[in-house]
């Protein structure tokens, strides 16, 4: 990185980073309050309070949300007559899944080969450590020149929509000419990426009855409808022979134009075993980026362990649908509804249940504010340029900001590089990435206040 007194404090900061993100990481925040205490989501709400107030924030403030979560604000005056730029993060995250897989416990920070390991490193604690360092740099160095305000969303990972209703309701909060959203990441370690686009999402429970009870297998096996069988049948009928989304009257065919995703790169990040294909048609970057995709992320039934001769009377399903950009999310989801109905056999009682939802998202990369940020990144990673790139996740709240505020900018960057494995066991954050993302995003706020 070339020298530069941003440059330069970042650097001295990383010690002071890897221990509050070590407190961070140490709150189990996910906001499932049937899994983990809700008192641990709260004291990390409270954690990012006090470190805003620390810097200077104003209306420091803990918001309660529609879905029972935590939402922390604050406000840091700059200059007078200067832009205001929102930061986002989130400090809630997802379930560790099985503890016993993590090579380092999941709620205690472990450097290992180079990389700081726990759930939430890089999704998205990291991301908040990220807008504090930035904001330290500038202090250091001449000062803030914007007008800041973060946002600091308690229960994303949920789908929930808590901070989306709120910011609905009170659509002053969070106005802003620009906002920077710290929960992407690098189209892989040392690249500059800013993501472009997001896939909207919906969340769907499917449950099919047949009988009144379970059933001995020997005794009705064979005429008796099975309703586990049913909802198998069901589930298979969302994808075609290749592994391709077939969900009836939803399009599959739009393109990715922009920057490539390598079949055998791909391979590598998503650690596909050997000899396994991958699934669906055209590029990479149009299966994961442009096009929908259905996944099946859990299935209501006797586990094999203790399972018992039976005909299964009901069985239910969860099935999460990501949606293209240009998709309404709302329609998508009533053609998941109708299909999981009609595709139904046997007669079989079948119920859905819609639990989350979000629009997709589309930049306009051509405003100022991304120029702002290519310089900032050709700074921060000398020898690069900036690349576009899409996400196939969902970020809600980049919609509903979009809506509230159709004038801002919106930009969004982060530590979730594929190295990082969030969502999985033994995520990991890179410190690399965390120093030289802080000095883009400093550099940004100094480029967009002068332009």
């Amino acid at each position: 990185m070339s020298s530069n007194p941003v440059a330069e404090t970042v650097a001295s900061l990383m010690p002071r980073a890897k221990a509050e993100l070590t407190e961070l990481v140490a709150f189990k925040s996910v906001a499932d309050f049937d899994q983990f205490p809700k008192s641990e989501s709260e004291g990390a709400a409270r954690w990012v309070a006090d470190a805003l107030r620390a810097e200077g924030f104003e209306d420091v403030a803990l918001l309660d949300t529609p879905d029972g979560a935590q939402s922390v604000y604050g406000y840091l005056p700059g200059p007078a007559g200067a832009k205001t730029v929102l930061l986002y993060a989130h400090y809630d995250v997802q379930p560790p899944l099985d503890e016993a897989a993590w090579h380092t416990p999941p709620f205690e920070l472990t450097e290992r080969d180079g990389r700081w390991y726990g759930r939430g490193a890089a999704d998205c604690k990291g991301g908040l450590i990220m807008h504090l360092l930035a904001l330290r740099a500038l202090k250091a160095d001449g000062g803030v020149p914007v007008h800041v305000k973060v946002i600091a969303e308690g229960s994303e990972e949920m789908g929930t929509g808590g901070l989306e209703r709120y910011a609905e309701a009170h659509p002053d909060l969070l106005a802003a000419d620009t906002i920077v959203i710290g929960d992407a990441g690098n189209f892989r370690v040392g690249l500059p990426t800013v993501t472009s686009t997001l896939r909207g999402m919906t969340l769907m429970r499917v449950q099919i009855d047949t009988l009144e009870g379970n059933l001995h297998s020997g005794q009705f096996g064979g005429a008796a409808p099975d309703a586990l069988g049913a909802l198998i049948r069901v589930l298979d009928s969302l994808r075609a022979e290749d592994g391709s989304t077939t969900v009836d009257g939803l399009t599959d065919e739009s393109a990715w134009q922009g920057l490539q995703y390598e079949e055998a790169q791909f391979r590598k990040d998503a650690k596909v075993l050997d000899g396994v294909e991958l699934i669906g048609s055209g590029t990479v970057a149009d299966r994961i980026w442009s096009r929908p995709a259905v996944t099946v992320l859990g299935i209501d039934c006797p586990p094999v362990v203790g399972a018992t001769p039976s005909v299964q009377a009901s069985a239910r399903a969860l099935i999460s649908l990501r949606v293209p950009p240009g998709v309404d999310a709302a329609g998508a989801t009533k053609l998941l509804q109708a299909h999981l109905e009609t595709h139904t056999p046997w007669g079989a009682r079948v119920r859905t249940e819609q639990i989350g939802q979000g629009q997709a998202f589309r930049a306009d990369t051509s405003s100022p504010a991304y120029q702002a940020m290519a310089d900032a990144m050709a700074v921060a990673y000398p020898g690069q340029e900036m690349q576009y790139a899409g996400q196939g996740g969902s970020i809600p709240l980049c919609n509903t900001l979009a809506s509230l505020y159709p004038h801002a900018e919106i930009l969004l960057i982060g530590l979730s590089e594929p190295e990082a494995q969030i969502h999985a066991v033994n995520e990991s954050v890179s410190p690399q990435e965390l120093e030289r993302l802080s000095v883009t995003e400093a550099l940004f706020l100094r480029n967009y206040a002068a332009s």
